[in-house]
């Protein structure tokens, strides 16, 4: 780990121990400092259940306190059953890690530990600038599954968050698709996650042009097997914007954003609780320290490095820029990630918590009209998990991991079952229409007033 990485981990690690030993201090700091903060359990408990009644119109109840909000379909019917079934959401004993700052914390903070084997590919884009492709390779275990039943892996395209951290989360959800049969791939934006930064150019919050290279490549690299996504926190924007932008052309099967920044004008613009504002600002700023001399001719490296805010930072770096400054709202005409969201044609499962300290509560984050309205959008509400962290006891893997893979897999055998079904009624109106034609051509051809023309025509009419 580099000498930032450390200091970072102790920092994070400090606010955990504060966020364990304190709750009754967090919790009187208020709900703008911390929100989510929560001293004893029956609190969080009614405070959760309260944040999810908010959602009463078209919400399925689920096992463990979930909340399946969605717009009714057979789709979503196929989602709901799967989702019943699931072992994942069974209700489990509270323990130590229930807490949402913990749950978050613990995600940000513990050590990856070994994690998966990857196999690294930069990819050169159309402007001359690097992106990083990390294809987890192994370790391969016994007895793997096959996601495909055409024999391929289905590839799984993992986004990591917005800030460059690759957490602990994001390797164990590339460790379990792995041995479910997929073939994980960790897409890492220019300078982040130790690719280089070969050009003064970064990728915006929600700009997808670099993401539709890397697709492009993979689809490339593999044309046939099917393409799965997942997004981690503010990593969300870009996977959303994607989405739109593309459309039906996307060549996504299935879409899933673990606890999403949806609403992310406002998001920067209220600030985070302190204690986060100043973790990821302060991984950031790290982060982007190796290239203040590359940057300087593009931004005030000075005031960039002096932000105080993830807002203030954000502006600074892509909007007051010396070649060409834009305003804010300029930069979120172009940067939000529902900018384009009724163009998106992919399934994409939304796993949130009701006590999420990063986010905040349900319904100021969430848009509730978006999963009651579009077929396309729904919304896994859970009592519990923090901001990315749904933990369990070890060695289980976090349950919105499991979530998500079956998810997958009801999306797998719907598709499935209705090529089956479109391909049968393919064939039943090709052999209605074929003994109706004989028919027709039979009487055509006994009918004294039939001749060659008419046939001709007719079968040419037919034939357009």
């Amino acid at each position: 780990m580099p000498p930032w990485g450390a200091a970072l981990a102790l920092f994070l690690a400090a606010l955990a121990l504060f966020g364990l030993l304190a709750p009754r201090v967090l919790r009187a700091v208020g709900a703008r400092t911390l929100p989510g903060a929560r001293g004893q359990d029956h609190e969080e408990e009614a405070d959760g259940e309260g944040a999810a009644d908010q959602f009463s119109d078209r919400r399925e109840a689920l096992p463990g306190g979930c909340r399946l909000i969605c717009k009714p379909s057979a789709l979503a019917q196929c989602l709901l059953s799967a989702l019943r079934r699931s072992a994942a959401l069974e209700p489990r004993p509270r323990s130590w890690l229930s807490g949402p700052h913990l749950q978050t914390l613990c995600h940000f903070v513990l050590p990856v530990g070994p994690g998966p084997e990857l196999a690294r590919e930069y990819l050169q884009l159309a402007d001359d600038g690097l992106v990083a492709l990390d294809w987890v390779v192994g370790p391969c275990p016994r007895g793997r599954r096959v996601t495909n039943a055409g024999g391929l892996p289905a590839v799984l395209l993992v986004i990591p968050n917005a800030w460059g951290r690759l957490t602990r989360n994001v390797l164990g959800l590339c460790l379990l698709a792995l041995e479910r049969g997929y073939y994980p791939v960790i897409f890492h934006r220019r300078g982040h996650h130790g690719c280089p930064l070969v050009s003064p150019r970064l990728q915006a919050f929600g700009d997808p042009s670099d993401l539709k290279e890397a697709v492009t490549y993979i689809r490339f690299r593999h044309p046939a097997a099917p393409l799965f996504a997942v997004s981690e926190g503010s990593g969300s924007a870009l996977l959303l914007s994607y989405l739109g932008e593309c459309g039906s052309s996307s060549y996504v099967t299935g879409a899933a954003c673990i606890s999403p920044v949806l609403r992310c004008r406002e998001w920067f613009e209220a600030g985070l609780p302190w204690p986060y504002e100043r973790g990821f600002l302060l991984q950031q700023k790290m982060a982007l320290s190796r290239y203040a001399s590359a940057l300087q001719d593009t931004v005030d490296t000075h005031k960039l490095f002096r932000s105080r805010s993830l807002r203030e930072f954000e502006e600074t770096l892509f909007c007051h820029t010396k070649s060409f400054p834009i305003s804010w709202d300029t930069y979120w005409d172009h940067n939000d990630p529902l900018r384009d969201v009724d163009e998106a044609a992919v399934p994409v499962l939304c796993i949130c918590s009701a006590d999420d300290p990063v986010c905040g509560p349900p319904d100021h984050f969430l848009p509730t009209e978006l999963f009651h309205s579009n077929p396309y959008f729904f919304l896994l509400l859970s009592h519990h998990g923090g901001h990315c962290g749904f933990l369990r006891q070890e060695p289980l893997p976090a349950w919105s991991h499991e979530v998500i893979l079956e998810y997958f897999r009801a999306l797998t055998e719907f598709f499935r079952t209705e090529e089956r079904m479109k391909g049968l009624s393919r064939h039943r109106a090709s052999f209605l229409g074929g003994r109706r034609r004989w028919g027709t051509l039979q009487k055509r051809e006994v009918s004294p007033s039939s001749n060659l023309e008419e046939i001709f025509s007719w079968k040419r009419s037919y034939t357009r």
